[in-house]
């Protein structure tokens, strides 16, 4: 299944495209903002040119998990993605793309990281930093989805894959216990 991840920021958008297998997530390109309109436009026009069947959005959290301005915006956002897919499957050969999202948390602060570790020049960052945060969001929920046997991520009104990872750490650093190393592969302690 082929997926689209997506950076909503207010200025620009970061687009990561998957494989066909679901496998592998690689950055395609930043959509400069012109209007919510005119995004949900390009991204249609992705979504058909490439025959994407689901979009992974990120979503904003704080780093405590609580849900901010920017996240009441990204949902406002993905509502009028929904609908814009809607009205173009009516009138099209479009089909219905699942959307999901999922949490964003360091997805920027990696791509920094590893622009800056592959060399790449400072004024050279910015315009690839939004594509290159999409890709790791899109890879984060595609890792969950392979990592979990039962976990589906076919469908919208399945079961929602869960990064167990920082769910553990999160309930550990609740408890004040010391955080564990934990495996990507089953979600638990090794």
């Amino acid at each position: 299944m082929r997926s689209l991840g997506l950076d909503i920021g207010d200025k620009r958008t970061g687009v990561a495209i998957s494989d066909s297998e679901g496998l592998l997530a690689v950055p395609l390109s930043v959509i400069v903002s012109q209007g919510e309109e005119a995004t949900i436009g390009d991204i249609i026009k992705l979504v058909e040119q490439h025959r994407i069947e689901r979009i992974v959005v990120g979503l904003p959290r704080s780093l405590s998990g609580s849900l901010g301005p920017q996240a009441d915006k990204v949902t406002v956002f993905v509502e009028k993605l929904r609908n814009g897919i809607a009205r173009e499957a009516k009138q099209s050969r479009l089909t219905s793309v699942d959307i999901q999202l999922w949490d964003e948390r360091f997805s920027t602060v990696a791509a920094d990281r590893l622009m800056v570790e592959a060399g790449t020049k400072k004024n050279k960052r910015k315009e690839h930093r939004d594509a290159l945060s999409a890709a790791f969001i899109l890879q984060g929920f595609l890792d969950s989805c392979h990592s979990e046997p039962f976990a589906s991520c076919h469908s919208e009104g399945a079961k929602r894959p869960k990064n167990l990872a920082q769910d553990r750490l999160r309930e550990e650093s609740r408890s004040g216990q010391a955080p564990r190393r934990i495996s990507r592969r089953s979600g638990q302690a090794p």
